[in-house]
């Protein structure tokens, strides 16, 4: 076992984004209890270690469209509406799964003013740092009823946002769950030569590169561009990344005991990075 994955066992601080696709049948759309379940069962087994896990999690939006019965939301506001109903459903789901097994969750819904404003942030991270103190999970969605940053996809299916959130608290532990197993040099659903990269000591201009015109499934708005930045701030911040398939969410357990799953972005902090400035410079 190589020396980086072995470390992710020592990790206090872990942060686990989920995206809609990896939350939801494909079939109907609707939301996959089983799934939930493990995932959740995943975030309390972490807990119960003694470490720090925050939940980054997509679906309002699916959510809210199920409820209303609408086959897509095209629009910002129709967007917006779908989220109002969702995230209500998606949070009383999360609530009654981690209540079964003896845990609190707390919902935060973040904006791009929470970043970018100083007094705003101060209060986000003790907001943070207080429910970790107490052994609450926070599960963080961007707030969609009033905001347009993911919905411009600008976050893109809040892998930028988990990415943020790591900085903000310190977390040491990013891990990604995508519908791919990782980075590759092309996209592996078009392109069968496509090679995939186990792990990656220093984000070049050339990986940069291989992130753009990239996307994401239907249901999400996340593709490999918008990972590629999130472990810019997370590495940066001085956070380890891991990108896995989230296909099967047991996979966050096998990940922690530093078994070779997904693509592992080491750290590399850089005291100068400022993640306030580099969200106020995303919409620019």
């Amino acid at each position: 076992m190589e020396e980086l994955r072995k470390r992710l066992r020592d990790k206090k601080r872990i942060v686990v984004k989920i995206g809609s696709s990896s939350l939801q049948h494909p079939e109907t759309g609707d939301l996959d209890y089983i799934k939930m379940d493990i995932l959740v069962r995943e975030l309390c087994n972490i807990r119960n270690q003694g470490k720090d896990v925050i939940l980054v999690t997509s679906g309002a939006i699916g959510c809210g469209r199920r409820a209303l019965h609408m086959r897509a939301a095209n629009s910002i506001s129709e967007k917006q509406a779908c989220a109002a109903i969702g995230q209500a459903m998606l949070m009383a789901t999360y609530q009654r799964i981690f209540s079964e097994y003896n845990h609190q969750a707390a919902q935060i819904l973040m904006a791009r003013q929470t970043i970018v404003a100083e007094l705003n942030r101060t209060n986000a991270q003790n907001t943070f740092n207080e429910l970790l103190k107490l052994g609450v999970i926070p599960i963080v969605n961007e707030n969609d009823t009033i905001s347009t940053f993911e919905l411009d996809d600008v976050v893109g299916d809040n892998d930028t946002l988990s990415a943020i959130i790591t900085a903000l608290i310190g977390a040491d532990l990013l891990i990604l769950l995508s519908d791919i197993n990782g980075l590759y040099t092309d996209d592996p659903r078009k392109n069968p030569k496509a090679e995939f990269i186990e792990r990656v000591d220093e984000l070049t201009d050339e990986l940069i590169s291989m992130g753009k015109g990239s996307t994401g499934s239907s249901v999400g708005t996340g593709g490999m561009e918008t990972k590629l930045t999130a472990a810019k701030i997370a590495t940066y911040s001085g956070a380890d990344m891991v990108i896995a398939n989230g296909k099967d969410v047991r996979v966050i357990h096998r990940i922690m005991e530093g078994r070779n799953y997904g693509t592992i972005f080491r750290a590399n902090k850089d005291d100068s990075f400022n993640v306030a400035e580099f969200v106020d410079n995303l919409h620019k």
